[in-house]
């Protein structure tokens, strides 16, 4: 027969396990997740020193959905050198008509307040980490 002390013990611990599977792991040092841009955000966030890859997307957008954690991946990997902003087209229509987007998901590349490029649609991983390199 077991103990009812240690018993006790043993269900005190799984208690504390469950409780810690469940609790929001830590972030990566540097990475805070996705900047939330809107029309009146854009400009001011975009123009800070540095890198940053604007994802121009929509709640309905399945191929949006299928790039995000891709994007969130590369911007994770790159924390010191680069930040994601994610600008939804359909509670933001000023800032996809300045640029143009008319296909989604399009993210484009600022450096220092400046457009430098751009890709359109889902596509893979390496092409994403491709346009990043060419302007770290």
């Amino acid at each position: 027969m077991e103990d009812p002390e240690l018993a006790a013990i043993r269900a005190r611990k799984m208690r504390e396990l469950m409780a810690g599977a469940s609790a929001p792991k830590p972030t990566e040092p540097g990475w805070s997740g996705p900047i939330r841009l809107t029309d009146a955000t854009f400009d001011e966030e975009v123009r800070r020193p540095g890198l940053i890859l604007v994802d121009f997307w929509a709640d309905w957008c399945g191929p949006c959905h299928r790039v995000a954690p891709v994007l969130e991946e590369v911007a994770r990997a790159r924390a010191g050198s680069m930040r994601l902003g994610k600008l939804n087209v359909d509670e933001n229509p000023r800032m996809p008509s300045r640029f143009q987007v008319t296909s989604i998901p399009t993210m484009l590349l600022f450096k220092d307040g400046r457009l430098v490029d751009g890709i359109v649609g889902a596509v893979p991983r390496a092409e994403i980490e491709s346009l990043v390199a060419r302007w770290t």
